[in-house]
């Protein structure tokens, strides 16, 4: 059974170089399984070399299997310029303008550097089955903290207050970290896609976002439901309404094989003939894993296929600016057969007392 760094080693192969330079912390936690803050790694069909400071020499030993490991002295990159042949890539997209001049200046005549972003983020985007299981996981325990706000109530608090709680409960839960920082928006606030929770009493009588996740095993989970906070106009019922409909199509639309503009059109085109076209300016999904952002992306700008093992969100909104906003959002894995929903809190409307 090929190991993944024999799955990247045979990548780097087809994109005909030598070797890969991995510098990005969540590819370089992918492929060897280093979860340190400082390290870096040469991959390719003949070369497997891992190298980090003094810091986690003990911790990369317990966690670096299959890797010729170096320590570093004063310059990570520079130490590892000599196990370099041929056409090397490196993560443009990652790699500083200042780290590639000292790399640069560091190679031998005989290295080729060659910008090589999307490698490991491609072999990233299908999920193992233990990757599965821990965002599974990370997404159970967000389930458990939106259901105990649903019991606690939001008297008397701040957007601010629930949030800063909800992270707590998520670590106490058994969480090592948020997946992001904890959005709660109520009113016209809501109607900030991004919002900022504000030190000020959740309104009443309008909907309030509750956008949270949180870390499991490295793996995040992401999901959002929309609350009431009170009795909500006829207006507002209609719009969760759409956005409800857009989120269950989009649901449905989601399997191996479908192309991923495609799948957002599904959501998006029930938002515009409801009205709200103009009031939905975000993508339908994104991926998440590793990072709670990451490939692939459902959007009309994205491009190619969802795979089996694919993670992405599915979270249609709508966003009146002065009034409110509503999202609701899971996470699914894709399988050949549709999808298989991760996240578990449910989507009818509840009232928070």
């Amino acid at each position: 059974m090929s190991t993944r760094a024999d799955r990247l080693a045979e990548a780097v192969r087809e994109r005909g170089l030598d070797a890969l330079l991995i510098t990005n912390m969540p590819n370089l936690r992918w492929a060897t399984g280093f979860t340190g803050t400082s390290g870096a790694a040469l991959i390719g069909p003949e070369v497997r070399v891992f190298i980090t400071d003094f810091r986690y020499v003990e911790q990369a030993a317990e966690q670096v299997a299959d890797f010729e490991r170096v320590r570093a002295g004063q310059n990570l990159l520079a130490d590892l310029t000599e196990r370099m042949s041929g056409r090397v890539g490196f993560e443009d997209q990652w790699l500083s303008v200042r780290s590639h001049g000292r790399l640069s200046d560091a190679v031998g005549d005989d290295v080729e550097l060659v910008g090589s972003s999307g490698i490991v983020e491609g072999l990233r985007e299908v999920k193992e089955p233990h990757e599965l299981e821990a965002m599974l996981t990370a997404a159970k325990i967000a389930d458990q903290a939106y259901a105990e706000l649903a019991e606690t109530g939001i008297a008397g608090r701040t957007e601010k207050e629930i949030a800063a709680s909800l992270e707590v409960r998520m670590r106490e839960l058994g969480a090592e970290d948020r997946s992001f920082p904890a959005i709660v928006a109520s009113g016209a606030h809501g109607a900030l896609p991004h919002a900022v929770p504000r030190d000020v009493e959740v309104e009443r009588g309008t909907f309030m976002i509750v956008d949270l996740g949180c870390v499991y095993e490295g793996y995040c989970s992401d999901c959002t439901r929309t609350f009431a906070t009170g009795t909500v106009s006829d207006e507002a019922l209609e719009v969760y309404e759409l956005v409800a409909r857009a989120q269950l199509a989009g649901l449905d639309a989601v399997r191996a094989g479908a192309d991923c503009r495609a799948v957002d059109s599904v959501a998006r085109d029930i938002i515009d003939a409801g009205g709200h076209g103009e009031h939905f300016g975000h993508g339908l999904g994104h991926g998440v894993g590793l990072e709670v952002h990451e490939g692939p992306r459902l959007g009309q700008t994205a491009s190619g296929s969802l795979q089996t093992g694919n993670t992405v969100s599915v979270e249609p909104g709508v966003y009146l600016p002065g009034k409110l906003g509503v999202r609701i959002e899971d996470l699914v894995a894709v399988t050949d057969a549709g999808c298989e929903i991760l996240t578990g809190f449910p989507k009818e409307l509840v009232a928070l007392s």
